[in-house]
């Protein structure tokens, strides 16, 4: 934790500028100009790489329950990716991993 106020207004600052010219280089700079196909195909799997990583931890180790593996939210997670394959919609998959957990959640106790 950083006491000293000055130190965490220059981290905050450098924070925000950092992240301000990250998206700048992509709307900014780039945001006018057509993109290569290739760059386009690459692009449509950035949806399919990140979801897993933001998910897989609140899986494996909610902090709901402490850390701990919970049966509701594994077969909540393996319900939604059923669901996913089958129907190929983002939405169907979140709705169906949605209605499995409170399900299982209000079965389960």
């Amino acid at each position: 934790m950083i006491t000293d106020k000055t130190t965490l207004w220059i981290v905050i600052v450098l924070l925000g500028a950092g992240t301000f010219l990250i998206r700048f280089s992509f709307l900014g700079l780039v945001g006018s100009r057509e993109l290569p196909e290739w760059l386009l195909r690459h692009l449509r799997y950035v949806a399919v790489a990140v979801m897993p990583g933001l998910i897989a931890p609140l899986v494996v180790w909610p902090a709901a329950t402490g850390g701990n593996l919970d049966p509701a939210r594994t077969i909540a997670a393996l319900v939604a990716f059923a669901v996913g394959i089958w129907s190929k919609s983002v939405i169907g998959a979140i709705l169906g991993g949605m209605g499995a957990l409170y399900l299982l959640l209000y079965l389960l106790g």
